[in-house]
């Protein structure tokens, strides 16, 4: 898939060439068309070539990603053919890439498959306080069900509680004398105590 830059005065010679291939894979039961290569040619020359990693799509969709780059600030997929190569001297990249070299219908790009993995540092994040949150709330639940309930007995008995005498005579209906050897102690009819057992 050859890229022509037209009548653009400095790019006239320029063309960018996208070698793709495409194979069948048995596991997904179709075929997928992957970029190996990136040749740029200036008046007929080979300039520069990069090795494309990990851009592919199935053959009936098209591959989209925000930035293809040759530079390691973008997660570069475009890499210098070999270590002395002059494509070094080169730097490559593509905003808002999207590329579709089969089963083009219409002149439309198919169906996008995004460069975006399922697992970015975004997407970790959430998982991770996901289940933070979720041991929390299952501590929680444990030391609920695991309380132990609170029965209460009540056992009432009688108080026998001594009062030193009054002076007051108002109480006198309430009081009956124990015994009347020194100081005299009343006990009182209605008293009573009551025990809680838990």
């Amino acid at each position: 898939l050859s890229l022509k830059f037209g009548d653009i005065d400095n790019l006239k010679g320029l063309v960018m060439r996208f070698l793709l291939t495409t194979s069948y894979y048995q596991l997904s039961v179709q075929n997928w068309f992957s970029l190996h290569r990136l040749q740029l040619v200036y008046n007929h020359s080979v300039q520069a070539t990069f090795n494309a990693t990990r851009i592919y799509a199935p053959s009936s969709y098209s591959y989209h990603c925000d930035r293809v780059s040759s530079l390691q600030r973008y997660d570069a997929l475009l890499i210098p053919s070999s270590p002395n190569d002059v494509s070094k001297l080169w730097e490559v990249t593509f905003i808002d890439f999207q590329i579709q070299g089969f089963n083009i219908q219409e002149g439309h790009f198919a169906y996008a498959k995004d460069c975006a993995s399922f697992f970015s540092p975004a997407i970790l994040m959430g998982l991770v306080m996901s289940l933070i949150l979720l041991l929390v709330l299952a501590y929680a639940l444990h030391m609920l069900i695991h309380l132990k309930s609170l029965d209460r007995h009540y056992e009432c008995k009688a108080s026998p509680a001594y009062f030193v005498q009054m002076k007051d005579n108002d109480m006198g209906d309430e009081k009956e004398p124990l015994r009347n050897s020194g100081n005299e102690s009343y006990e009182l009819r209605n008293q009573q105590f009551c025990k809680i057992y838990i």
